[in-house]
């Protein structure tokens, strides 16, 4: 049991005795999960919130430079605010985590989404990298929580430029995918709007792969949380999605986020 799990165990026991222990048994082990994974998800949180305050600060930045251009200054305060009402909403994903709300799913057109982000996902990858989006037709609309969506990309990407390490690309493309395979650890089947993003950095080794979703498990030494990748996957669970994650040492990374129908995660 982790400490802050075992705080809440004590604090629950507390306020039931004061009660008259009219809390039951169930109701204590789900908050004390709930609470345990709030504790969990709090280093990592804090790495979103501050890849996102980066983002500001690079497009305020980059405004302070082209003071003499006002169309690009226009530009780079629309990103920055932009990167402000991302992290405004992130927060409140998490604060209604903590109030044992329902996160706040939507059923949205993911090539909206990844176009709306784009900007932001560019500032994110830095002036070596480029962002290279391909947007595919027919794709169907899905369940979605555009806060969650934006911080699990933005993960992505990140992790994807410093793969690239001296620079290179980054391919993002979405399209209709009908998943008939009932592999082990696969999807299930159905329709799935899927979003893919690739690079040619330096890869995965087997061993790594098999870990790289367990959480706080990071091969970035002390800047590394080791929570981004097990929140993507958390968020995917959610919404009653898939993830899944190919690498191969040497010759690069391939992530695919498969969105259910809504119909298909009812």
């Amino acid at each position: 049991m982790t400490d802050m799990a075992f705080r809440a165990e004590r604090l629950l026991q507390r306020q039931a005795e004061s009660s008259g222990g009219a809390q039951t048994a169930e109701q204590r082990q789900r908050a004390i999960r709930r609470l345990a994974s709030l504790g969990e998800m709090t280093g990592g949180i804090a790495h979103d919130l501050r890849n996102i305050l980066a983002i500001v600060e690079s497009g305020l930045r980059l405004a302070e430079r082209k003071a003499d251009q006002p169309e690009s200054v226009r530009a780079f305060i629309a990103a920055a605010r932009e990167g402000v009402a991302r992290g405004v909403e992130l927060i409140s994903q998490l604060l209604a985590f903590a109030d044992d709300r329902e996160p706040n799913l939507q059923v949205r057109d993911l090539n909206e989404l990844v176009s709306f982000s784009a900007p932001f996902l560019r500032y994110g990858a830095g002036p070596g990298v480029r962002v290279r989006l391909e947007l595919g037709s027919d794709i169907p609309s899905c369940l979605i929580g555009p806060a969650l969506f934006d911080a699990a990309v933005l993960n992505i990407v990140l992790n994807a430029r410093d793969a690239l390490r001296g620079g290179g690309e980054i391919w993002i493309g979405t399209e209709r995918l009908v998943a008939t395979n009932c592999a082990p650890g696969g999807p299930l089947p159905g329709t799935y709007a899927r979003l893919r993003v690739k690079d040619k950095g330096c890869g995965m080794s087997q061993e790594v792969l098999q870990k790289v979703l367990d959480p706080f498990f990071t091969t970035k030494g002390e800047n590394g949380t080791g929570m981004g990748l097990a929140q993507v996957r958390t968020f995917m669970q959610m919404v009653g999605g898939h993830l899944s994650i190919a690498s191969e040492r040497g010759t690069g990374t391939t992530v695919d986020l498969l969105f259910p129908l809504p119909e298909a995660a009812t």
